[in-house]
């Protein structure tokens, strides 16, 4: 399987109509039992949340996905969509759902949002509306076992993925990658992003949020909500449906291990 050869110093690839995209997955919530809700973050611009708790009241594991932080990143949206339209996350756990963070950078098919923000980075002191509306919602949240952010990469050669994790080796990561690759090249590079791998498409970068001026949503999360996180990559230079299907593969992956379904 090869690149498409589209991205020369950005993302050029397949855009996606997000809000035909968040209407199907708002039909399609509602015929899976989740509950939704809006925050309104400035003129214009709304918030999707998705909450749907463990079946008949059990205990369950805390979930919790996001997808959409960048405008250039469709993969994350459509992956949404078909894990909700294929009811393809456990019914005995509590899970939270963020499908799209950054709507009005999908407008524009750029990174960034409607202001120039990079939302992504904007989580140590939250200026931006969007994220101070994320954040705002997070802190209601209880503790999160685990959490799993979906992001593509136009300048990768294959699917790869960051751990945040303390505790020891889990098996998560290395059950995400054998889940995508039936489906996607993972990136061979010994150093991707700048970092070195651990294993091919295993990246576990230093975990000192302090040490950084500006957080992504993974720093917030660890520091406030969770000691298990992974941002997943899809390399955004192969076709849209290749992209989304690495990014469903590595969500069942990681939650059929960890869930042990």
């Amino acid at each position: 399987m090869q690149g498409l050869g589209l991205n020369h110093g950005g993302y050029h690839g397949e855009r996606i109509d997000a809000p035909a995209v968040l209407r199907s997955l708002v039909a399609e919530a509602g015929s899976h039992d989740w509950r939704q809700s809006e925050v309104e973050v400035a003129p214009g611009r709304r918030l999707l949340f998705l909450t749907r708790p463990a079946a008949e009241g059990r205990p369950g594991p805390n979930l919790y996905l996001s997808a959409g932080i960048h405008g250039d990143e469709p993969a994350g949206p459509l992956a949404m969509l078909e894990l909700v339209r294929s009811d393809g996350l456990p019914r005995d756990a509590n899970i939270w759902l963020c499908p799209c963070l950054n709507p009005t950078g999908f407008m524009a098919s750029t990174r960034e949002n409607e202001d120039g923000a990079d939302l992504n980075r904007d989580y140590r002191e939250p200026s931006t509306p969007e994220v101070r509306a994320h954040v705002e919602w997070l802190a209601g949240l209880p503790r999160l076992d685990l959490t799993i952010l979906l992001h593509e990469d136009w300048e990768s050669a294959g699917f790869y993925l960051y751990e945040l994790n303390p505790d020891g080796p889990s098996g998560l990561a290395e059950s995400m990658i054998a889940a995508v690759r039936p489906v996607c090249p993972i990136d061979p590079s010994p150093v991707i992003d700048g970092r070195e791998t651990h294993a091919p498409g295993i990246i576990r970068p230093p975990m000192d949020p302090t040490s950084r001026p500006q957080w992504p949503e993974a720093f917030w999360l660890y520091q406030h909500r969770t000691r298990l996180s992974y941002t997943i990559e899809a390399p955004s230079d192969f076709v849209l449906s290749v992209r989304v299907a690495a990014l469903v593969a590595a969500v069942r992956g990681a939650i059929g291990k960890f869930t042990g379904i």
